[in-house]
């Protein structure tokens, strides 16, 4: 635990006793570049979790549930679960109706009174403090944009937190991330963006202009409450748009991470693996080859075509 306190005043830049689960998570990742075994690895992450387990019962810290494990062999970090093509599709398009509300002047009597009464709660708000503003401010393309950027560039947690409105470049439909921001600090990247994504991020930057709560940041997204995007507010965002979109999680590891190896696994599949490695922004080849596996789909097809 000594070596997981001190890579974590690293990444602070200060001591601190404040663990997050994103800190367990990025200290797992940080081991799989590591060239030690996977037998080192698991004793490592078996430590985190004992440690973890002891701050749900004697401080009431949240739980938590590691977002990769280890193969026996040493050979990849495997993730729990990612997306297929048709759940990607989905999710996209969940994110669109996530949150949304009707217009105003389209509902009248009971209706409206039962959405404005959901507005205020959303809004933390009296029913009567409930203006035209706040029916615009629902339909929001803060979602729509995260998701979309997050399924195009398979953005980890970290990645997410640390975005600036600095990083989106419309005019050639590419985030650009600094190397200090950057997830691994070794150099910038590009990652590119459908037509479609670049659009909604033009969008939420026009609208996020007018939004009180980012005057005073550069963030790109921010929660309902202000704080930045973690590991366990993005879970529970991904939960809620499987349900809308009517996707099962049960008997799945469903979180954040299932987008990027979803990403790696497809881009790998319709580009090669160079393509990947760019997209995913991994510094050494060997990392991108644990997505050169063919999808759920193609095996389904070959399967149908054996008998």
């Amino acid at each position: 635990m000594d070596q997981f306190y001190r890579w974590v005043w690293e990444q602070e830049g200060g001591y601190t006793t404040s663990l997050t689960h994103d800190h367990a998570d990025n200290y797992l990742r940080h081991l799989a570049g590591q060239q030690k075994s996977n037998a080192h690895k698991n004793s490592c992450r078996k430590a985190l979790m004992m440690l973890y387990k002891w701050r749900h019962h004697q401080r009431g810290a949240d739980k938590w549930e590691p977002e990769i494990t280890f193969s026996r062999k040493n050979q990849s970090t495997t993730p729990r679960d990612y997306l297929t093509r048709e759940e990607r599709t989905a999710i996209r398009d969940a994110s669109l109706e996530y949150g949304s509300v009707p217009s105003r002047d389209s509902v009248h009597g009971d209706e409206r009174d039962q959405w404005v009464a959901y507005l205020a709660q959303r809004f933390e708000k009296p029913k009567t403090e409930v203006t035209e503003a706040d029916w615009d401010r629902a339909n929001k393309w803060k979602t729509p944009s995260l998701v979309a950027a997050s399924l195009d560039g398979g953005l980890r947690p970290i990645e997410v937190e640390r975005a600036r409105t600095s990083w989106v470049d419309v005019d050639n439909g590419v985030l650009r991330i600094p190397k200090e921001e950057s997830s691994k600090n070794t150099e910038h990247w590009i990652v590119s963006l459908q037509t479609q994504t670049v659009e909604m991020l033009d969008r939420w930057l026009t609208q996020r202009a007018t939004i009180e709560k980012y005057d005073d940041t550069d963030a790109l997204w921010l929660t309902r409450r202000s704080n930045p995007y973690q590991t366990s507010s993005l879970r529970n965002l991904l939960h809620r748009l499987c349900e809308i979109a009517g996707i099962s999680t049960e008997n799945r590891q469903m979180s954040w991470y299932a987008i990027r190896p979803s990403t790696g696994t497809y881009m790998a599949r319709e580009e090669g693996l160079a393509a990947a490695q760019t997209q995913l922004r991994h510094k050494s080849p060997e990392t991108t080859m644990k997505y050169d596996q063919a999808p759920i789909e193609d095996r389904k097809n070959a399967l149908d075509r054996m008998g």
